[in-house]
């Protein structure tokens, strides 16, 4: 499970805006925001980047976000 939605929401970013920035349409975003696609680790780390976080924030779950 991906923090996409989480991230963008912090940030007070669109999903359209991010599927404009990766070159994705608005639908494929929004389906890795809900999490019914996972991005490839090339282009999560590609959004880490245009989001301006560490790819570590967007792929730990609730479940183990405390966990080292």
């Amino acid at each position: 499970m991906n923090r996409i939605k989480e991230v963008l929401d912090e940030k007070g970013i669109k999903q359209i805006w991010l599927a404009e920035k990766i070159g994705k349409s608005y639908n494929m975003v929004n389906g890795y925001v809900q999490n019914r696609r996972q991005p490839s680790l090339e282009l999560l780390n590609e959004i880490a980047k245009i989001l301006d976080v560490d790819v570590k924030d967007l792929i730990q779950s609730s479940t183990n976000k405390d966990a080292k």
